[in-house]
């Protein structure tokens, strides 16, 4: 999975979520809709020509009122600017050039980063006449499309994609990656300071592959891992540090370089609509997943509130719900431990292979169990099930009608895999071949 990440920028009402929208429903599978997560969503995983990258769509983000306007959009040009790897920046051919577009075409001109000019709307060709104004801006990269129908987007992802390396992992340490994940304010670095604070002397710093997250290595008790904090770095610029943007393109830096995601929820809050947005773009990603819930101390007990919590709490993940949830409290000091005992069995889970000889003993007898749904008048046969050499735990079944198994028989023997062979905290995932 690529770190590479894209923002969409520009003015309101010039298309940016309609092309944000166009270019993840490439692939359908590519975003689920989870309950609670909201229609604006603000980023997600595009793929285009076998590559993937992190689009973020800044529209999402900015106030409404209009004297606040020009300076919010402003500062969330200079973080995107900041932050992401290529930026688009768009405007809209029916209007024309307006000071709004000029004034971040000044702010844009400055990158040292590679910026795309996409003019939308140009869905006819007096449109395209209409459209050259557009070069006067000073941008090489212009490309004419209609974010509505999708004509001339192919080439634009074309120019992007062709910027995203193969990466070979150039990581200098096998050792496990935890990420700690969630809204600000959850308690992020006291969960990191509660783990390494007063052993500061046991903890060697790596320095972060990126500049802004903080690599510590952690080795206690016998266990030896890498914390990804994205909580705890000051910035120079003069962003506010509340900012939501800001924080959500951290966590999803912070989600590719990490094995295992430690999500961590606030007791009294309960799941928000962000988290669920976290948590399903790290499920996407095939990262392994622990949820903690923090301030656990202060919340009202009755006899079983941690039990019925839990089951809420899933009820909301749900599908993806065999993953382990712990209730900590940071301050207290309350379960910290064990929230890095689940994260590093986990971390195991992920690496887990299972002999080709014992899947398919155990899988075909639960094929044999439990028939798939005939065929246009034809038996599904499943011969043979082997793991394919992923880092995410993927498994191919080959059959006779690879393209007609239902999502119910699919989920039918994913909970089979997680049944018989340990992968609490995984996301699996099947794929259906041709024999």
């Amino acid at each position: 999975m690529s770190g590479f990440t894209v923002a969409i920028v520009g003015r309101p009402n010039v298309g940016k979520s309609t092309f944000f929208n166009r270019l993840l429903e490439q692939r359908k599978a590519i975003v689920d809709d989870v309950s609670g997560v909201t229609r604006d969503r603000q980023y997600g995983v595009a793929d285009w020509a076998g590559k993937n990258f992190n689009l973020i769509d800044t529209g999402g983000f900015v106030p409404d009122s209009e004297d606040v306007f020009e300076r919010e959009i402003r500062k969330q040009v200079l973080i995107a600017l900041e932050e992401a790897n290529a930026l688009i920046f768009m405007v809209d051919a029916a209007t024309g050039i307006t000071n709004l577009d000029e004034a971040m075409a000044d702010v844009l001109r400055r990158s040292t980063k590679p910026v795309y000019l996409a003019v939308n709307k140009v869905d006819n060709s007096d449109r395209l006449l209409e459209a050259a104004e557009f070069y006067s801006l000073g941008f090489d990269n212009i490309f004419f499309l209609s974010s509505m129908t999708g004509s001339g987007t192919g080439e634009l992802l074309d120019e992007i994609v062709a910027l995203i390396k193969d990466e070979a992992d150039t990581d200098p340490t096998d050792l496990p990656k935890f990420a700690i994940i969630g809204q600000p304010n959850v308690g992020k670095s006291s969960l990191l300071n509660a783990l390494v604070g007063q052993e500061r002397t046991i903890v060697s710093d790596i320095a972060g592959t990126t500049r802004d997250t903080i690599h510590t290595r952690y080795n206690l008790f016998q266990k030896d891992f890498v914390l990804i904090d994205t909580a705890g770095i000051r910035r120079k610029t003069k962003v506010h540090e509340d900012l939501e943007f800001y924080s959500v393109i951290r966590a999803i830096k912070a989600m590719d370089e990490a094995d295992v995601c430690m999500l961590l929820l606030d007791a009294s809050k309960g799941i928000t609509a962000q988290d669920l947005n976290i948590f399903s773009l790290a499920v996407k990603k095939g990262k392994g997943i622990v949820v903690l819930v923090n301030k656990w101390d202060l919340v009202q007990k009755e006899t079983n509130t941690a039990k019925d919590y839990e089951k809420e709490l899933k009820e909301r993940l749900a599908p993806f719900t065999d993953l382990p949830v712990i209730f900590i409290s940071v301050t207290e000091k309350m379960r910290i431990f064990k929230a890095i005992e689940a994260a590093l069995e986990v971390y195991e889970n992920r690496q887990r292979k299972v002999p080709t000889a014992e899947l398919n003993d155990v899988m075909l007898k639960a094929v044999e169990a439990y028939h798939a749904p005939v065929v246009r008048g034809h038996p599904l046969k499943i011969k043979y099930i082997t793991q394919l050499p992923t880092k995410v735990p993927s498994f191919a079944f080959f059959c006779n009608f690879p393209d007609d198994v239902k999502q119910p028989y699919k989920n039918y023997l994913e909970n089979k895999l997680r049944e018989n062979f340990n992968f609490k905290g995984v996301p699996l995932r099947l794929f259906f071949r041709k024999k």
